[in-house]
């Protein structure tokens, strides 16, 4: 395992291999205000972990780094307990966020995922709450026999609170290479324009946004994944024979990119209902990671 004295502040490091047909970590570590936990979990050939931060969220200014590497054959699934809440700036300067730009919080990932390896990645949704500024960006590098799932989210923001896409700015990348090469690139920006343009009237991203609470977008990739790109294939050529004239509340998409992967949309008027409907939509997962695994993902 790797010494948190080895990392700077906000960083996490893991790494999965093989041992005897079991996915084993042989690093993981991280520093404040990252946090990364192991449970015991039940499937053989399967690695858990969560990824969490400290004191349920992060605060403008603070920046995260993550470096995952799944080895040859190992299974690794990242989780969180919660969603990821993003806190606008308040007084003072915490230990992550010196010297640097304290209205801002950044994460950046990178993840390699070796010969015949799986990295599944299902965390909760982020949550910005009102002005809060926040950039994510993840890497993924994979091998040609490598497989991944990859799920990003988000949310309105805390609405028993009035909070109805109040944040400041939303920036989120996922770039996924294989041996080099682009397969798929998904940029998300969600920004306030609101007095930003010159004698113009723009709406709210609230209105912008309206009905929906909470967007997903789910990209597969790889052999592990053929029976549930498959499945999801059959669902979406099932739905779309009926049409509506009205939005749901909740709808989906389903789309292939150049025959290798394939990505799911999906948008909901609560979190739940996104929440249920990926359930459903992904149900394939669960012979990939196992059904204890597949319920802490979607409980």
């Amino acid at each position: 395992m790797a010494s948190k004295q080895t990392l700077p502040f906000g960083t996490g490091r893991i790494v999965v291999s093989t041992h005897a047909s079991k996915s084993v970590f042989t690093e993981l570590a991280s520093t404040y205000p990252l946090k990364l936990l192991s449970p015991k979990v039940t499937l053989e050939g399967v690695a858990v972990a969560y990824i969490l931060s400290y004191g349920g969220g992060l605060v403008g200014g603070d920046k995260v780094s993550l470096s995952v590497e799944v080895q040859d054959k190992a299974k690794l699934v990242l989780l969180s307990q919660g969603s990821t809440k993003v806190f606008k700036i308040r007084p003072g300067t915490r230990l992550a966020s010196k010297g640097g730009d304290t209205t801002l919080t950044v994460q950046a990932m990178t993840y390699a995922v070796g010969p015949a390896s799986t990295l599944v990645l299902l965390p909760d949704p982020v949550t910005c709450f009102r002005h809060a500024s926040y950039n994510q960006i993840q890497k993924f590098d994979l091998d040609p026999t490598a497989s991944l799932v990859l799920l990003d989210s988000i949310t309105a923001g805390r609405q028993a609170l009035g909070e109805n896409w109040d944040f400041s700015r939303y920036y989120s990348m996922n770039q996924v290479r294989v041996e080099g090469r682009l397969v798929a690139n998904d940029v998300l920006l969600l920004q306030d324009e609101r007095g930003l343009s010159s004698g113009l009237h723009t709406r709210s991203l609230g209105d912008q946004l309206a009905p929906y609470s909470c967007y997903a977008m789910v990209v597969l990739y790889g052999p592990e994944l053929e029976a549930t790109i498959q499945d999801i294939a059959m669902q979406y050529d099932g739905l779309t024979v009926y049409q509506r004239k009205t939005a749901g509340d909740s709808i989906w998409s389903f789309s292939r990119v150049e025959n290798e992967a394939a990505v799911v949309r999906v948008a909901g008027k609560e979190t739940e209902m996104v929440r249920s409907l990926l359930k459903v939509v992904l149900r394939q997962l669960e012979h990939v990671v196992g059904p204890d695994i597949y319920r802490r993902a979607f409980s």
